[in-house]
C-alpha cells in the first residue's frame, strides 16, 4: 500500500449513461435516486436503527434480539447477537402455510439438457430427510462439514441440512485438487464429507470420490468418519467398509421430518475458503443472522426480485456467489431459480441463451468472462449468437466476479438485454457476504464499466495509505468505514490474520481494507475498481491498475477478444507491463504478430497514455482459466517473469494453454 497515485479520472473516460426505464423505476423496490438517498441518509443517520428494521421485517427469529451491533472488540463485531434463528426455517419453513410451499423452488437442468423441478414443500422434506442423515451419522450442532458436490439439487439440499441442524458447512469447489480438499479438511477439522461419485460437465464425467479418497490418504484427516456419497452417473467408485454410505441408502430409512436446530445470530453459518496472495488459503467465516439478512435484502433491492420471476444465477455453489445467490438468498425470499450443471459452451456456445429462452429466465446473473467468452463465441458462429434465442422474458442482467469491460458490458447490453434490460455491475467479495457497490435498476443511472454507488448501510471510500479520503477522481484504496452484518467475522482458527488483512493497524484498525484499488468519478461519485492493490503496477513511479489496461485492450472490438494484464521486475522502470490477449481471429505468428503487438501497444498508449503502453505482448488461443472461469493471474506472472511454473494447476480448465502463452515473441 505505497507509491504515488496520480489522478486516473482522464483514463478511459466513460460518458455513455443509461437512465432506468420508466416502467422499471415505477415498481421497482427502490423507485428513484431519491429513494436510493432517503435510504442511504437513513443508514447513516442511525445505523443500528436502520438494521434493527430490516432484521425485523425480512427475517424470522425464534428468539428476538435485543442488541443490533456489538463493538466492544472491534473489528470482530457482532450483530443481533442475543437473537436466535435457523437459516433453514428461514429459507424453507417460512413459506410453508402460504402459496409459496406450493410454487417451484428449483428449475435444475443438467449438463445433458434434462429438467428437473421441486416445490418449496418437496425441497423442504429433501432438506429434512438429508439433515436426518447427518444427525444419524453422527453429525450435531457446531460441527464443520465439507460439502464437495457437483451443482446439483443435492448440492443445495446438503447445504440447507448443514445449516438446519446447526452443523457449519464447508463447500469445496468440485474442481479444486486432492491436496486444496486436503488442506480445507484439515484447517476446518471436518467430521464428515459429503460428495458424489461422479460431476457431469461438458459431456464428460469427472471424479470427485476418487479425489476425496486421495486427499483422506495424504493424512491429516482422522476426524473424518463418514463420507456419505451421492451417485450422480452410474458408475462404481471404491467405497471403504464404515467410513463410505451412499446417499440414496442412508435416505431411505429416514424420516422427512426434522424441526430445525435455533442457533444465535453469530453462530457459524459456513467457511468458505478464498486464496491468499501469500501462504495458506483463508478460511472465511460469515455467520448465520447477519448474512442471511443480507442476501434477502439484496435479492430484493439489488434484483428487484418479483414474485413471478425467474432467477438465474450462473456460478457453482462452491463460490460465494453460488452460497448468497443460489443456497441461500433467493430461497429464503420466495424465488423460483434455475439451478444448472453444465457449462456455457456445451452442447454449443450458445447454451446460456437456448436456456434463458427454455425456461422463461427474468433475471439473469453470470460473470464478465462468461460474458467475453461468448461475445467471441458468437461472433465466430451465427447460429450461437443470442439473437437465435427468444431473450424477451429478461428484465434484468447481472455482472459479477470483476469489473466488466464497457465494451462487453455494451455487448452485453444490445445483444442480450435487447438494449432494454438494466445491468447491475455487482461489486462484492467472498468476505462481504453480499453485494455492497452495485446499481438498482429502477434507481440508479448506468455507466458502463461502473459498479456506481455502495447500497444503503455501507459505508464505502477511497482513502489513500494513511486512510485519508481522496477526492474524486484521483485513485485509492477501497475501504468500508462502518460494520455492516454480512461481513466477514474472522479467518477460520487465524483472528490475527484476519486483523492484519482487513482491518490493518495503518488504517486505524476499524476501518475494513477490500484490497482493491478504486477511483470516483468526478461528475456522479460513482465508483469504478482499478483491480487489486496487489494488481496496481508501478511504472516508472506511476501506479496504474490493470483492469485499466485491460479494459483499453478490449475496447479494440476490431481485433481483442479478450485480455489479462500482470506485472514484471524491470531494472528500468521498476515494473514493466505484459499483455497476454485473445484474439477475434486465429492466433498470429512472426512477422503478424509483431504487426498486431505494436497496434495494441500503440492503442493503449491512445487510450491511456505512453506510460501504459506494455512492454511485451504475447497471443493465446485462451487464458488460464479455473473451471468457474476465473483467470488465474498468478500463472500469468509466473510465466511473464520467464519462470517455470512450480504452483498447483488442477484446477485449470485448460493446462496446456500454459504452453502456449510461455512464449516470448
Amino acid at each position: 500500500m505505497s507509491g504515488s497515485q496520480s489522478s486516473i479520472e482522464s483514463t478511459l473516460v466513460e460518458n455513455r449513461v443509461f437512465e432506468p426505464a420508466a416502467e422499471m423505476a415505477a415498481g421497482a423496490a427502490v423507485s428513484g435516486m431519491a429513494a436510493y438517498e432517503a435510504l442511504y441518509k437513513e443508514a447513516e443517520t442511525d445505523l443500528e436503527g436502520f438494521w434493527r428494521k430490516r432484521a425485523k421485517e425480512n427475517l424470522v427469529w425464534s428468539k428476538p434480539f435485543t442488541r443490533v451491533l456489538d463493538e466492544s472488540n472491534a473489528p470482530f463485531y457482532k450483530w443481533f447477537d442475543d437473537g436466535e434463528l435457523n437459516a433453514s426455517a428461514n429459507c424453507l419453513d417460512r413459506h410453508m402455510g402460504t402459496p409459496t410451499e406450493n410454487k417451484t423452488a428449483i428449475i435444475f437442468e443438467s449438463d445433458d439438457g434434462q429438467v428437473t423441478k421441486v416445490t418449496y414443500k418437496e425441497l423442504l422434506s429433501r432438506v429434512a430427510r438429508f439433515a436426518n442423515v447427518l444427525k444419524t451419522q453422527g453429525v450435531k450442532r457446531g460441527d464443520r462439514v465439507i460439502i464437495y458436490m457437483p451443482m446439483t439439487i443435492e448440492g443445495v439440499v446438503a447445504m440447507q441440512a448443514c445449516a438446519r441442524i446447526g452443523a457449519t458447512h464447508s463447500v469445496v469447489f468440485g474442481g479444486f485438487s486432492a491436496k486444496a480438499l486436503q488442506e480445507r479438511i484439515i484447517d476446518v477439522g471436518a467430521v464428515a464429507v459429503l460428495t458424489a461419485n461422479y460431476q457431469m460437465r461438458g459431456g464428460k464425467e469427472l471424479p470427485l470420490k476418487s479425489i476425496v479418497d486421495e486427499a483422506m490418504a495424504m493424512g491429516g484427516c482422522e476426524a473424518v468418519t463418514s463420507i456419505v456419497v451421492y451417485q450422480r452417473t452410474p458408475t462404481d467408485v471404491n467405497m471403504v467398509a464404515g467410513r463410505d454410505h451412499f446417499m440414496d441408502a442412508l435416505l431411505a430409512s429416514e424420516s422427512d421430518v426434522c424441526p430445525p436446530e435455533m442457533v444465535d445470530a453469530e453462530h457459524p453459518l459456513f467457511v468458505l475458503y478464498t486464496s491468499g496472495s501469500t501462504g495458506k488459503p483463508k478460511g472465511v467465516q460469515h455467520a448465520t443472522g447477519g448474512y442471511l439478512l443480507w442476501a434477502r435484502m439484496t435479492m430484493n433491492w439489488t434484483f428487484d426480485l418479483k414474485d413471478n420471476d425467474v432467477f438465474w444465477c450462473t456460478a457453482d455453489i462452491g463460490w460465494i456467489t453460488g452460497h448468497t445467490y443460489v443456497a441461500y438468498g433467493p430461497l429464503a425470499a420466495g424465488a423460483t431459480q434455475i439451478v444448472f450443471e453444465g457449462v456455457p459452451t456445451f452442447p454449443n456456445a450458445g447454451r446460456f441463451w437456448q436456456m434463458i429462452d427454455r425456461h422463461k429466465c427474468t433475471i439473469f446473473y453470470t460473470a464478465p468472462t462468461a460474458i467475453r467468452s461468448l461475445i467471441k463465441a458468437a461472433e465466430s458462429d451465427a447460429a450461437v449468437h443470442p439473437k437465435q434465442s427468444d431473450l424477451s422474458s429478461l428484465r434484468i442482467l447481472g455482472s459479477v466476479g470483476e469489473p466488466i469491460n464497457p465494451e462487453a458490458w455494451m455487448w452485453y447490453h444490445r445483444h442480450v438485454g435487447g438494449e432494454r434490460c438494466p445491468i447491475v455491475d455487482t461489486f462484492w467479495q467472498t468476505e462481504t457476504g453480499g453485494h455492497v457497490i452495485t446499481p438498482l435498476p429502477g434507481a440508479t443511472p448506468l455507466v458502463p464499466g461502473s459498479c456506481t454507488l455502495p447500497l444503503p448501510g455501507i459505508m464505502a471510500s477511497i482513502v489513500d495509505e494513511s486512510g485519508q479520503d481522496m477526492p474524486n477522481g484521483d485513485g485509492g484504496i477501497l475501504v468500508i468505514k462502518r460494520p455492516w452484518p454480512s461481513m466477514i467475522r474472522t479467518i477460520w482458527g487465524d483472528p490475527e490474520r484476519f486483523k492484519k488483512s482487513y482491518f490493518p493497524d495503518e488504517l486505524g484498525g476499524t476501518m475494513y481494507l477490500a484490497g482493491d484499488g478504486a477511483v470516483r468519478s468526478k461528475d456522479r461519485g460513482y465508483f469504478r475498481i482499478t483491480g487489486r492493490i496487489d494488481d496496481v503496477l508501478n511504472v516508472s513511479g506511476h501506479r496504474m491498475g490493470t483492469m485499466e489496461i485491460e479494459s483499453a485492450l478490449v475496447a479494440k472490438t476490431d481485433l481483442v477478444a479478450e485480455a489479462a494484464v500482470v506485472g514484471r521486475p524491470d531494472d528500468v522502470t521498476g515494473e514493466a507491463i505484459v499483455a497476454f490477449v485473445v484474439l477475434k481471429g486465429a492466433r498470429p505468428e512472426g512477422d503478424e504478430a509483431k504487426r498486431i503487438a505494436k497496434v495494441l501497444r500503440d492503442w493503449v498508449g491512445t487510450e491511456i497514455g505512453p506510460i501504459a503502453k506494455p512492454k511485451e505482448v504475447r497471443f493465446g488461443d485462451n487464458l488460464p482459466k479455473t473451471r468457474s472461469g476465473k483467470i488465474m493471474r498468478r500463472l500469468l506472472r509466473t510465466l511473464a517473469q520467464g519462470e517455470t511454473i512450480t504452483q498447483d494447476t488442477s484446477t485449470l480448465e485448460n493446462p496446456a494453454i500454459l504452453e502456449q502463452l510461455a512464449k516470448a515473441l
